[in-house]
């Protein structure tokens, strides 16, 4: 029987921390971090959780396909190490797009990250139906997945 060739190995993916594109966003949080202070406290990773664990289930939701990680105590989805979308807070997520696309309102802003390539939006938008809500975060995050991706696969390797 022939052996079979064997694909090579997918290049390792880089922590989210090591990642030049993640350099002001992991920055920030760091400033944030803290490590748990007592056994009641919710944990991600080594880190207190700095969002509401609700909000962690919503971004599970809105990618259920795609893994949720952890920096310094928040969830976010990444693309090959570029961080994509950060859930924060109560009920907001941050999402690294150039622009919001139409029909999605912008949350509070969240300086210094949005002062930049960051855009707040509500998690559980107030302007539409739960399911109508749902569905435009979802495309929306997956638009900043696929905005991650391009970052990604932009990146000089050497």
């Amino acid at each position: 029987m022939p052996k079979r060739k064997r694909r090579p190995a997918p290049a390792p993916i880089p922590a989210l921390t090591d990642v030049p594109e993640n350099r002001a966003l992991v920055a920030h949080l760091r400033e944030q971090a803290t490590p748990p202070s007592g056994p009641k406290d919710f944990k991600l990773g080594p880190w207190q959780l700095h969002t509401h664990p609700d909000l962690c289930d919503r971004l599970s939701e809105l990618a259920p396909r795609h893994p949720v990680e952890g920096v310094y105590g928040m969830p976010a989805l990444a693309f090959e190490g570029v961080v994509a979308v950060v859930a924060a807070g109560m009920g907001t997520l941050l999402v690294r797009l150039p622009a919001l696309p139409e029909g999605i309102e912008p949350g509070h802003p969240r300086p210094p990250l949005t002062d930049g390539e960051w855009r707040s939006v509500h998690a559980y938008p107030q302007d539409c139906t739960s399911t109508e809500g749902t569905a435009r975060l979802t495309a929306l995050v997956r638009e900043a997945l696929l905005h991650a991706r391009d970052l990604s696969r932009n990146r000089p390797r050497y």
